[in-house]
């Protein structure tokens, strides 16, 4: 194919949510972006690719004549834009020549029993499990087991979605039986549940991007969440100083872990819980974390991982000799605040003056609502059914705490819900 720019490409697989952001960051480095999409249909259940950001969009087909297609084009990388097009990326940059993870692991990139078998395998501390496609089974794994809590969770999905901690045979049951048989925020058949020992310790974010074999750490963020029922729903998230425990333990652990999964190139997203014998890993996405912003990740950490991931591909000398081996810096004091609801109805509108109360706050740099008019808003039970995301960041520490404050007085106060009647209607 043509090109008279003579500009190189980038493919781009699922392309959602936070994969916007690689598009502009491509441009900013001179290289032009071609989408491709792992499924028949665009997935309505999260935010979808600007398609208009691409110089093509190849539709949906089998790897052989996705490839075939992308071939004309001349890539330089094929990279997974979200989770749902790891799998499929991993198979296009194999089958080009390109720099891949290769397709043997890919499963154990997704399915989060193959993810900790692997780490089983290679040594690596990890969580004791067990899956099952009968709800039974996994209660009688629980009890025969005989500690509590255990967590329940489906075998591919992300957000914690359908993630329950179970503290006894009946939560079990009921956590499996909600999993089993529903379809997860891909649109994947949960045909088995996963049940997992409880790992006790801090919780952490950690996001890395690496290039053959050598890495960069973009940030280790400490998560905070309440218990809801079985559900721990995310509150907030802070920096951990990368030259302060617990982060160089972290550090070394994700080479671990890493390493045994194969993931060799591109960034990734894990979940990593601090427990008295060290760090275990949650799990791991093969892409970018959920919530880069590259602007206050720039502000607070000095780097983003877009950014990073498209350096990474596009002029790896670069990042080799600039950023492999190093870590991101804690340059002020930031958090990102979710909030929760019990609220239940369908949203006629916003409050504009609650949302400007809210932007105004001094430590404020992002407020982003997550439900639009007409959509139904229901009681918190996982990161996808909060109802704000602010992204918090200041100098000072005791200006944080205020404004998180104030942002959970206001937060319902941001939504309108139509009256009783019309609520119905939106169930």
């Amino acid at each position: 194919m043509s090109n008279p720019e003579n500009r190189p490409v980038a493919v781009l697989v699922d392309a959602y949510t936070t994969g916007n952001h690689l598009p502009p960051a491509f441009a900013r480095l001179g290289v032009d972006v071609v989408h491709v999409q792992s499924t028949p249909e665009l997935m309505a259940s999260m935010r979808l690719p600007d398609l208009t950001a691409y110089r093509a969009v190849v539709p949906h087909g089998t790897p052989e004549e996705t490839a075939a297609r992308l071939a004309e084009y001349h890539p330089l990388c094929v990279v997974a834009g979200q989770e749902p097009g790891v799998e499929l990326a991993d198979e296009l940059s194999e089958r080009l020549g390109l720099p891949t993870n290769g397709t043997a692991l890919s499963r154990a990139r997704r399915d989060k029993y193959e993810m900790i078998e692997a780490l089983r395998r290679s040594g690596v501390r990890c969580a004791e499990q067990f899956k099952s496609d009968s709800a039974e089974s996994v209660v009688a794994w629980a009890e025969d087991r005989g500690e509590y809590p255990v967590v329940v969770k489906p075998l591919s999905s992300a957000a914690t979605d359908g993630v329950a901690i179970c503290h006894g045979p009946e939560d079990v049951r009921k956590a499996a039986e909600a999993v089993l048989g529903t379809r997860n925020i891909f649109g994947e058949t949960n045909d088995e549940v996963l049940v997992q020992s409880f790992l006790q310790g801090e919780e952490y974010m950690v996001d890395f991007v690496s290039y053959a074999g050598q890495r960069y750490a973009c940030g280790i963020w400490q998560y905070r969440k309440q218990l809801r029922g079985t559900h721990r729903i995310y509150d907030r998230d802070s920096i951990t100083p990368p030259d302060q425990s617990p982060a160089p333990e972290i550090i070394a652990y994700m080479h671990e872990v890493l390493d045994a999964l194969g993931i060799d190139f591109g960034p990734t997203h894990a979940e990593v819980i601090v427990t008295p014998q060290g760090p275990a890993l949650v799990e791991i996405g093969a892409r970018l974390t959920g919530g880069v912003v590259p602007e206050f990740h720039d502000l607070c950490l000095g780097t983003n991982q877009a950014d990073m991931t498209v350096l990474a591909y596009a002029r790896p000398q670069e990042f080799l000799d600039h950023y492999a081996g190093g870590t991101y810096r804690k340059l002020r004091e930031a958090s990102l605040v979710f909030t929760a609801t019990d609220l239940d109805g369908v949203v006629d509108g916003l409050d504009q003056e609650v949302v400007a109360e809210i932007e105004a706050l001094e430590s404020v740099h992002v407020l982003t609502p997550k439900l639009a008019p007409g959509s139904r808003i229901r009681p918190t039970v996982d990161l996808y059914t909060a109802t704000l995301v602010v992204h918090t960041a200041h100098e000072s520490a005791a200006s944080l705490e205020r404004d998180y404050a104030r942002i959970q007085q206001l937060k319902d106060r941001v939504y309108r819900l139509r009256d009783a009647s019309e609520a119905g209607h939106g169930r």
